[in-house]
């Protein structure tokens, strides 16, 4: 990890801490309740839960891109939101509606507008994981295609925390197995601190240290796998492995206690997108 003097870099062993967080968004509705984790540094933990869980909101929280209660919330010991570390990375979906990545621009020009040339050696690393075309033009690629280039214009930087929400959904079962053993280097070299929110578990077995159970807003368990039978994994006559088991039963059991969606208005944890999860305001509030 870098050394620094400024307060605002993060500094060594960036464990996440979480302790009593509830958090309401703007128009007075429930996003948390009650969250508590525990993250060492070097980890590489699964966040896991149904779409409206609170996954999405979690991450920004922890990203410091949304104001959490005083006390928290610690990353490394520092406020994230107060601090503005350095250090932490989020990558969410809703980049690939930013206009300017969907414009006739040489994906060369935007790796260097984040740090390319300074750090070539992992520019030229994540371009070769990612399997990125120099070539391209933004607005001539697939989504897919925007990904990979998403995914190394915010890894060229070294990171300490990164925080993943979604973010491979449209990657090709290489490139995501590639880009997975690329992170799982990268906490076990570095000691840096993977949070990898998902619904796709293909290639998963035996990369997550830790699970995150989300449902409602709440995190209903978390630990180490071995906590869980599922360090060790192996696959059965279902097709699953035993960490996909574990995710399926948790999402029925989550199913079955919240009901169906349009049950009631209060049982919502979301009633809708905008200013919410992902794809609201980035304003600080």
């Amino acid at each position: 990890m870098p050394v620094s003097d400024s307060p605002a870099d993060l500094p060594a062993k960036p464990d996440i801490t979480v302790k009593g967080l509830d958090y309401k968004f703007q128009d007075g509705s429930l996003g948390l309740q009650g969250i508590n984790l525990d993250l060492p540094a070097g980890s590489r933990t699964l966040l896991i839960g149904a779409n409206g869980a609170g996954k999405t909101t979690l991450l920004r929280l922890l990203s410091g891109k949304r104001l959490a209660p005083s006390e928290t919330i610690r990353i490394a010991g520092v406020d994230p939101f107060a601090a503005g570390l350095e250090g932490v990375t989020y990558l969410g979906l809703e980049w690939v509606l930013n206009p300017i990545v969907r414009t006739d621009i040489a994906v060369p020009i935007l790796l260097d507008s984040v740090g390319g040339k300074h750090y070539s050696a992992r520019r030229d690393e994540l371009v070769k994981i990612l399997d990125i075309d120099l070539r391209w033009r933004m607005h001539a690629v697939s989504d897919g295609e925007r990904r990979r280039v998403q995914l190394a214009m915010g890894l060229i930087k070294p990171w300490d925390v990164l925080l993943l929400d979604e973010i491979t959904v449209d990657l090709d079962l290489l490139s995501r197995s590639n880009f997975l053993y690329w992170l799982r280097n990268e906490t076990e070299t570095r000691g840096a601190t993977v949070v990898y929110a998902t619904h796709i578990l293909d290639n998963l077995v035996g990369w997550p240290t830790h699970l995150a159970h989300m449902h409602l807003g709440k995190v209903k368990e978390w630990g180490a796998m071995a906590k869980y039978d599922a360090e060790t994994d192996s696959y059965n006559n279902s097709g699953n492995s035993k960490l996909g088991e574990l995710v399926l039963k948790w999402l029925k059991e989550d199913l079955a206690e919240r009901g169906p969606r349009n049950r009631s208005a209060e049982d919502k944890t979301y009633e809708n997108l905008e200013g919410k999860g992902g794809y609201g305001q980035e304003k600080r509030e």
